[in-house]
């Protein structure tokens, strides 16, 4: 945990992010790293190298996503009982994000586990998620609002 993450306060939510390939993730992980800031959480971000500077350049000031790393490290921190997650938000476009969905499931068998399943062809994937999680899935590749309203009911952030 680090001293950023010491000063900031409420439940912990994890969001792990997939390569930033398909454009929708980025948006939707600032989306939803907003909603659950507004709501007391400190929401914490791991991915690969691309998909942090990706979100480091659109979020200079850290306001919604105050803490990010590589995404091994946070696996290797929950391991170690270094860092835990109240929920845990994995975003799937290909079978390597639904292997980190299970993993995470794994190793936070407490954690209220939602994979958002997405891309050009999302079906397949959602059968490959064959393991206790809430499943979000959406054909959704360039336009984020069929799948940002889709986020907004299964939160409960829907007007």
């Amino acid at each position: 945990m680090t001293d950023t993450e010491e000063n900031l306060t409420g439940p912990t939510a994890l969001l792990v992010l997939g390569c930033p390939e398909v454009p929708v993730q980025q948006a939707l992980a600032l989306h939803i790293a907003h909603q659950f800031r507004k709501r007391g959480f400190l929401v914490h971000a791991a991915g690969n190298p691309a998909v942090l500077n990706l979100l480091k350049v659109s979020e200079p000031e850290k306001r919604y996503l105050p803490t990010m790393q590589v995404l091994e490290q946070c696996i290797g921190e929950i391991v170690e009982k270094k860092r835990d997650a109240r929920l845990c938000i994995v975003f799937a476009h290909s079978d390597a994000g639904i292997t980190y969905a299970a993993t995470m499931r794994h190793l936070l068998p407490e954690a209220r586990l939602v994979v958002i399943i997405f891309g050009k062809d999302p079906e397949p994937l959602s059968a490959l998620a064959d393991f206790p999680c809430e499943k979000i899935v959406e054909k959704a590749v360039h336009n984020p609002m069929q799948l940002r309203r889709r986020i907004n009911e299964v939160f409960g952030w829907a007007a």
